[in-house]
């Protein structure tokens, strides 16, 4: 539904209807969903707009299984073909071979169109001329009149180029243009090593206040700091973690469950629950953490399989009459396996969810990161998602 959108020619009442566990639409889907399809979008091409509001898939798919289509009043002599079509039950619908029969009649007995006195006559066809027959490609300008070229030995008109020639004057200027850029490079601009070398040795001699070791604390004064650690990034091995960057509004939490992870400045947080979640809070926006409460032995090592069927807190994604699910993707960095999910469902006051969630596979735990806000607020669940993923770090 989240990729179809709230278009009435995709959802025929047969297919708005519930949705099976193994996500099968409900039968019957046939020929006659398509002949829905072709009536909403007559009813649409006449009339102007289409048959049912717009605004919202949920709503469009509550008023095509529960209300008629608006009457087509304005489609003239296609009103009743129209409105055939657009019947909720399909075996009450026009056949092809019988709507075929209609549109055939109402196209013999079509009046011509009144032109009216807004016509501009073609002009006369001579028919002593003949089109001028050229090349493919070849481009044909009108010149101003001069005297007649004079032609070479080779046969072609003195001042005219030959395409080859031009091809072969525009390759030499690119390549002219890229061996300037390439000596530019190696002559003028500053060595990359001179200026390491240069910029770690003003860093040793003055290490910033602020600066951060690779553990997370502050140098003693009069102690020198790396370099990489000085400019806030920090050399690994591979698989290792990368530095935390915690942006200007957020704040870097360490739980007393065990995480570390950004969170919104002035967010409160809710103590873990007994199915081991920790809630930050804010507003209309939730950060739920669990910190490796499910293992591998009982729910599996596939991380999607474990975000889509067994995760506990999409439970009411499942359970939900009305629930969206996109952008599901598995990555694996340095060898760690991630699933991620973006979902809508209607929450226990009856308002429209957005949840962005991501489950993380370590050292066979799983741990969730998840943010839940007002579907109108998408932009800043994104926002506070991906703050909060890039941060998340389990103790140790």
């Amino acid at each position: 539904m989240s990729v179809v959108g709230p278009v009435t020619e995709r959802w025929a009442p047969e297919q708005a209807g519930p949705v099976h566990g193994n996500w099968r639409l409900a039968p019957p889907v046939g020929p006659a969903t398509d002949l829905w399809a072709l009536g909403a979008l007559l009813f649409r091409a006449v009339q102007g707009h289409a048959p049912y509001p717009e605004e919202s898939t949920a709503e469009l798919v509550q008023l095509v299984c529960a209300e008629p289509p608006a009457f087509a009043e304005e489609c003239g002599p296609l009103r009743p073909v129209v409105e055939s079509l657009l019947r909720r039950d399909p075996t009450e619908r026009l056949g092809a071979e019988e709507l075929r029969g209609w549109l055939r009649s109402l196209v013999r007995s079509a009046p011509e169109p009144d032109a009216g006195l807004h016509v501009v006559p073609a002009p006369p066809v001579d028919t002593g001329r003949l089109p001028v027959v050229r090349r493919r490609g070849e481009l044909v300008r009108r010149r101003r009149a001069g005297p007649p070229a004079r032609s070479s030995r080779h046969g072609r008109r003195e001042g005219e180029r030959s395409p080859h020639r031009l091809g072969r004057l525009l390759l030499l200027l690119v390549l002219l243009g890229v061996a300037g850029a390439v000596a530019y490079a190696a002559l003028l601009m500053p060595r990359a090593d001179a200026g390491a070398a240069t910029g770690a040795g003003r860093v040793a001699s003055a290490p910033s206040p602020n600066a951060v070791v690779p553990d997370g604390r502050t140098p003693p004064a009069g102690s020198s700091v790396p370099s990489h650690a000085a400019r806030g990034t920090e050399t690994r091995p591979a698989g290792s973690e990368s530095p935390v960057d915690v942006p200007e509004g957020f704040t870097l939490r360490t739980d007393p469950e065990g995480f570390r992870v950004a969170v919104a400045e002035g967010w409160d947080r809710s103590p873990a629950n007994d199915r081991g979640q920790v809630v930050y809070a804010g507003g209309r926006f939730r950060l739920l953490i669990v910190p490796g409460r499910d293992g591998t032995t009982e729910y599996g090592t596939d991380p999607m399989a474990y975000q889509r069927e067994r995760e506990p807190e999409l439970q009411p994604y499942r359970d939900s009459t009305w629930a969206t699910s996109t952008g599901m993707r598995t990555v694996e960095v340095g060898g760690r396996v991630t699933a991620e999910g973006q979902f809508t469902w209607t929450g226990a006051d009856g308002s429209e969810l957005y949840v962005r969630n991501l489950a993380l596979l370590i050292d066979d735990r799983y741990h969730i990161v998840q943010v839940l806000g007002p579907e109108s607020e998408r932009d800043e669940v994104t926002r506070l998602f991906e703050r909060a993923a890039a941060t998340y770090r389990p103790a140790g």
